[in-house]
């Protein structure tokens, strides 16, 4: 019998006993804990300690930031879905580790449809499509026609093989024919680094990545990601308004529970979350690490989870990423 994706049977255990009623009317009365399946002091760490502060103020309870880092995300992620379904301990998941980890790693101790529930989507934020100036062309009808006429020429940088940076380009290339030469790198600095100094042609990198690039013209931004133009690049079309129309591909973060995770606990937890997200405050702050806030339902979660695992499904296949 198939399972129910996203562990729709939280309602039974929700209504299980008095006890656990009792437990969930009263949530959170002991420290939450938040894993981040990556090191300290990087975006994705930021974001839940920027969250944490909110709901520690409003509980009155500690939220706690733990890294558990290592294969990808995958221990940290790996941690989460086997914790006791509670509401005491979630994860926070990037957009690669819930879409693109399932592809590339064959054996992952968790499956996202099963062992984790959706809470809330809390940021998203698209990746700049930049080159360095020595390419000859102004905007991105003139990348995409210069590649055309020149298949193969032009290389690009990645954070590594499967890294959000790849796939998006290959994405780009799945949908226009082009044929660019991937060169990956061991992280962003490095890769940025060798297309400042013109030794990679292009790159698509985060805003937190390109933005100081970007902004000081050591290398030209022609289009974003994602589906809307960014806020710290209004002038910067999207790649699908530029002319590959259906094109999208921003980068997320989100916070997810164990599966089994009751329906008033992550209602509890979704209410609060969108409402610490949307107020000025956490927006600027959001913004100052490259990220816009986002929100929505737990549904509007798992169909965004849903949507891009099908997507990065076929660019992985077509591409035939594989991890160093």
């Amino acid at each position: 019998m198939a399972r129910n994706p996203f562990a729709v049977a939280a309602f039974l255990l929700a209504l299980g006993s008095p006890s656990l009623s009792h437990a969930q009317a009263s949530y959170p009365d002991k420290p939450v804990r938040i894993i981040v399946p990556f090191a300290a002091g990087g975006v994705a760490d930021l974001l839940p300690r920027i969250v944490g502060e909110k709901l520690t103020r409003k509980w009155g309870q500690p939220v706690v930031v733990e890294n558990k880092t290592g294969a990808a995300g995958n221990i940290g992620m790996a941690e989460g879905a086997r914790a006791a379904p509670d509401g005491y301990t979630l994860v926070l998941a990037p957009a690669g580790n819930l879409t693109v980890n399932p592809k590339l790693f064959p054996n992952l101790p968790f499956d996202t449809h099963v062992d984790l529930t959706p809470v809330t989507l809390l940021a998203q934020s698209p990746n700049v499509l930049v080159v360095h100036p020595s390419v000859p062309a102004k905007t991105f009808p003139e990348l995409l026609a210069y590649a055309r006429a020149n298949p193969g020429k032009l290389n690009y940088a990645s954070q590594g093989t499967g890294t959000t940076s790849h796939l998006t380009a290959e994405l780009l290339q799945t949908r226009t024919g082009i044929k660019l030469v991937h060169v990956p790198y061991k992280g962003t600095a490095p890769a940025v680094n060798d297309l400042v100094a013109g030794h990679v042609d292009l790159m698509f990198e985060s805003l937190n990545g390109i933005s100081s690039a970007a902004k000081s013209a050591q290398v030209r931004p022609l289009a974003v990601s994602g589906d809307k133009r960014s806020l710290a690049f209004p002038d910067l079309p999207t790649v699908a308004e530029a002319g590959v129309p259906g094109y999208s591909a921003p980068t997320w973060s989100s916070l997810v529970g164990p599966a089994g995770l009751p329906k008033e606990i992550v209602d509890k937890l979704n209410t609060a979350l969108n409402k610490a997200i949307q107020t000025p405050g956490f927006k600027s702050r959001f913004a100052a690490i490259g990220d816009e806030a986002a929100g929505g339902t737990p549904q509007d979660l798992a169909d965004t989870i849903a949507r891009d695992s099908a997507k990065w499904k076929d660019v992985v296949a077509r591409s035939n990423a594989k991890l160093d």
